[in-house]
């Protein structure tokens, strides 16, 4: 039996799911900073701090890790 190819592609895992654990510490790392600045923050400072300047897009910018 032949298989769909669009089904066949989605089957492919894109990161192998066995990875060192200093690699799995790093991305959980990374992940957690990698969010905007809390509301809180932006009252705190009167607005003076208004974004993230270290947000990373995964496309964009790579880890190299």
């Amino acid at each position: 039996r032949q298989l769909h190819p669009v089904l066949f592609r989605s089957r492919q895992p894109s990161m192998p799911s066995i990875k060192r654990f200093k690699v799995k510490a790093t991305l959980g790392r990374k992940q957690k900073q990698n969010r905007p600045v809390p509301q809180w923050i932006r009252f705190r400072t009167d607005n003076s701090i208004r974004y993230n300047s270290k947000r990373r897009h995964w496309r964009r910018t790579k880890l190299n890790i």
